[in-house]
């Protein structure tokens, strides 16, 4: 049998001559921390390499994810789908071996980290999600949900901002299943981390509520392990192990010093390194017996195999739980939801009412709530304002299903992340517009994951009113709708709403936005065919009555002003067809004969309208057209008179479209 330092050299060269191979990389942490690693994928994890979505494996998220060669070395050798073919393409294009871990790319790798500070965050979400499926499914003698979250940090993860707001909220929940590995080297790219990084590490963690283990030698597997089994035993709080390491240890000239960070140790310092091991073997090549001792496989089927009977003694004692479970696991919804937000839809379209949207978006969850049980709610601090919380749901501290996450947007996106990657919960979280830029590197990694997650955002524009500019937001909508496969709906008044919240619960190929409005919204008169159209995103509201002249494109509040522009300018002898856009990307997705029955190419004379950042509409109005919209930062002031003041009104957008017409005629003549 090897020794525990023989296993970790393993990941220690395999990483470093991955980075080599690639000339690109960071060999230094996963050569620090491969002794950590060797203890936790080998004695502390429960998992099955060959079911690597297995529902009660432990989690793993490397949140210092430029050690990737880490996390990528033990999957391999403890026997995911990772070959030593994939570790030779380290870093090469289409390989599952990203520079970074890239979540659905390759197999056991759990999130995508790499923004430092984000992957802690996503693993206070996995231990939530666990905490709060166990509390809900588990009975007596069947503890169906009962497993850990492991994150590794590094100094720069603590660093960040975020890691301050999770790590606050993950102590206050109790997530005594959370066991973060502190990788204390004191390195980072810029170089000895006490000139910028002083804070007493330990002592911040214990004011957060989380128990610390301090002082562990990082290459000491055998207090690594002792570490691990005192994490273990629960007394109510997250653990922090603070694990003393040597970056890039073994290597005889860079070992301790930020030159083994981020670039390859080149061949001299590797030979140097291999001797300094007593590693004799030639690069990625493995003694069999080593490949043996780390190769989880075997244990991985019996510990699922286990589970798999005590599920199946569940089942037969807790049918209806046990189906619950299997089809939230599943990402299935219930078979009714939908027909509940037809039918309000319907509802709304025949009582017409007046109301601003995110009182219709509360009118949506009050519906959806009861009957998701999936559905996870929450709000940094703005409940009130962003009516999120559903009759009934109940504050979480007091046992319900609704979060306060506190004054904390980008921790609650991210954990948001988290609980999504873990399955069996629907998160949805509420802030102003404006916040959204607190949160919105958690929000382009939803995206980039592809996860169903789903932002609410209230106060949609310069129309809130008195708050002011700070509060008025401007490019954000832009921000949103440029994101890849993320969703955006600013939705006009209720019936749009409720079209916005059905594609989001439905959406399993990327996070959706809900853009609300604090103003009341006038409710448009739609048809049959118009009032199902809603759902490709964007759709002809009001008709040409004869000949198409123009076309006003518009999206939320903003839609009532063009359907009011186009009956003056029909009194004026222009015909105007409007376009209301609550959602760009989902009309995109729409066939080519869908799209040009709402934007014929042949009317080019177009305008557009929105309380935001005017560029956007460009694509849609082309170079001739004209946008009506707003370039600068808001007012403080009633929301009217600021609509007014920076021109959002009917008779701007009547001027606007006269001179488009106006142009469009003279050059047909």
């Amino acid at each position: 049998m090897s020794s525990r330092t023989e296993r970790a050299n393993a990941i220690r060269t395999l990483a470093m001559d991955s980075v080599e191979l690639a000339n690109s990389g960071h060999p230094g942490a996963p050569m620090g921390l491969a002794d950590v690693a060797e203890v936790l994928w080998r004695d502390a994890m429960k998992f099955n390499p060959k079911n690597s979505k297995w529902w009660n494996r432990d989690r793993f998220v490397l949140s210092n994810g430029h050690a990737s060669m880490l996390l990528y070395a033990a999957l391999h050798l403890t026997g995911y789908d990772v070959s030593i073919n994939d570790l030779k393409k380290f870093r090469r294009l289409h390989s599952k071996t990203a520079g970074h871990p890239e979540y659905g790319d390759c197999d056991g790798v759990e999130t995508t980290t790499g923004p430092l500070g984000q992957g802690f965050a996503n693993s206070v979400g996995f231990a939530f999600a666990e905490k709060l499926l166990a509390k809900e499914f588990n009975r007596p003698q069947f503890n169906v949900i009962d497993h850990h979250t492991w994150v590794i940090v590094g100094d720069g993860c603590l660093m960040e901002g975020i890691s301050h707001e999770a790590a606050s909220l993950a102590g206050t929940l109790g997530l005594e299943k959370l066991i973060a590995l502190y990788d204390d080297n004191g390195i980072s790219i810029d170089g000895k981390t006490e000139h910028w990084f002083s804070e007493d590490v330990p002592a911040r963690f214990e004011a957060y509520g989380w128990r610390v283990i301090r002082s562990v030698n990082g290459h000491d597997g055998n207090q690594v392990q002792a570490a691990i089994d005192e994490a273990k035993v629960s007394v109510g709080k997250p653990t922090l192990i603070c694990c003393q390491t040597i970056i890039g240890y073994g290597a005889p000239g860079k070992s301790g010093s930020a030159s083994s960070h981020g670039s390859p140790l080149g061949n001299e310092e590797i030979t140097g390194t291999r001797q300094n091991l007593n590693w004799t073997y030639e690069p990625f090549d493995i003694p069999v017996p080593l490949q043996q001792e780390w190769d989880m496989s075997e244990r991985g089927a019996e510990l699922e195999r286990d589970w798999l009977e005590l599920f199946d003694r569940y089942q037969k004692h807790y049918p209806e739980q046990a189906a619950q479970l299997s089809r939230r696991m599943s990402g299935a919804l219930p078979d009714d939801c939908g027909d509940v937000l037809d039918k309000f839809a319907a509802k709304s379209q025949a009582e017409m009412k007046e109301l601003e949207t995110r009182k219709s978006s509360g009118q949506c969850l009050n519906l959806l709530g009861p009957i998701i049980p999936e559905l996870l709610g929450g709000s940094a601090d703005l409940t009130g304002s962003n009516n999120t919380q559903w009759d009934g749901a109940g504050w979480f501290h007091e046992g319900g299903r609704y979060v306060n996450y506190g004054v904390r947007e980008f921790g609650m996106t991210a954990i948001a992340n988290g609980i999504a990657l873990h399955g069996g919960l629907i998160p949805y979280t509420g802030t102003f517009l404006v916040f959204m830029e607190y949160a919105r590197n958690a929000v382009r990694l939803a995206a980039l994951m592809r996860l169903r997650n789903i932002f609410v955002y209230s106060h949609d524009s310069v129309g809130l009113g008195e708050d002011g500019p700070t509060h008025q937001p401007i490019e954000q909508l832009t921000n949103l709708r440029t994101t890849p496969n993320l969703s955006t709906w600013r939705p006009c008044d209720t019936v749009e709403t409720v079209f916005a919240w059905k594609y989001a619960i439905t959406n399993v190929t990327g996070p959706t936005a809900i853009v609300l409005t604090r103003q009341k919204t006038s409710a448009q008169f739609r048809d049959q065919e118009t009032f199902s159209n809603v759902a490709s995103g964007g759709y002809v509201i009001r008709r040409e009555r004869t000949d198409l002249d123009l076309i006003i494109i518009a999206s939320g509040s903003e839609v009532e002003l063009a359907t009011k522009a186009a009956e003056v300018l029909s009194e004026d002898g222009i015909d105007a067809r409007v376009v209301s856009m609550p959602s760009p990307e989902v009309f995109e997705k729409q066939d080519s004969g869908y799209r040009q029955s709402v934007l014929p190419d042949e009317c080019r004379t177009r305008i557009a309208v929105e309380a935001a950042h005017a560029d956007f509409w460009r694509k849609y109005v082309g170079l001739d057209g004209q946008i009506v919209g707003i370039n600068r930062f808001g007012l403080s002031a009633p929301g009217k008179d600021v609509m007014r003041e920076l021109g959002i009104t009917v008779d701007r957008l009547v001027e606007s479209a006269k001179q488009v017409f106006s142009k469009s005629s003279k050059q047909t003549k």
